[in-house]
């Protein structure tokens, strides 16, 4: 495993910012009450994936990273429960639903192990 040069570098960062079009595109689809409700949580949650994982990468003890990559995981459990909200009122299709939730599973489960590379490295960055 080499050592990432910058946060682009990461695949957890890669896999959040395809998330984060995904989810954008998303709330762009809701009906215009939810505009400033679930809309907007949407859109700053899954900013929020990519954000702190860059945030942390920049930081300079690797304590400070790993718990912007906490908040990051705190968002993609946010994420799965406003498409669960998005689902029970018909605002997407089961299609949709079945297909984002593994994708944040699959964010979870890699930024998890970012985590745990952090921790065992005892580097900023930790291990790509």
């Amino acid at each position: 495993m080499a050592i990432a040069k910058s946060f682009h570098d990461l695949t957890v960062w890669k896999i959040g910012r395809d998330l984060r079009k995904k989810l954008y595109g998303i709330a762009k689809t809701l009906p215009i009450h939810e505009q400033y409700n679930l809309a907007a949580q949407i859109k700053a949650a899954s900013v929020s994936l990519t954000s702190n994982i860059a945030e942390g990468f920049g930081r300079y003890h690797y304590k400070e990273n790993v718990q912007f990559c906490r908040i990051a995981r705190g968002s993609a459990c946010e994420l799965m429960d406003h498409l669960i909200t998005c689902r029970d009122e018909n605002y997407i299709s089961e299609r949709q639903h079945k297909e984002l939730g593994p994708e944040l599973d699959t964010f979870a489960r890699v930024l998890n192990a970012y985590i745990r590379a952090i921790g065992s490295s005892k580097t900023s960055s930790g291990l790509e």
